[in-house]
């Protein structure tokens, strides 16, 4: 994965999103959250939470099975 944490993270900083808000909403762990916006997991459940809260596709480099697909 390419995915660029630390601009996620400024992403999100800026809005006043806490990594630990997006987790509870995505019902995971604070851990699997961050380890999913630094490329480390694939999570899906908080790939879609940060979708969700708007969060641009080009900054989370979504796995194929979830590009273009509408918030749930």
């Amino acid at each position: 994965m390419n995915r660029n944490g630390d601009k996620i993270r400024a992403w999100m900083v800026e809005r006043r999103i806490s990594v630990a808000a997006v987790a509870r909403k995505a019902g995971i762990t604070q851990s699997i959250m961050s380890e999913t916006i630094h490329g480390k997991r694939n999570n899906r459940r908080a790939l879609q939470a940060l979708v969700n809260i708007g969060c641009p596709e080009k900054l989370l480099v979504l796995p194929a099975d979830m590009k273009g697909k509408e918030a749930a």
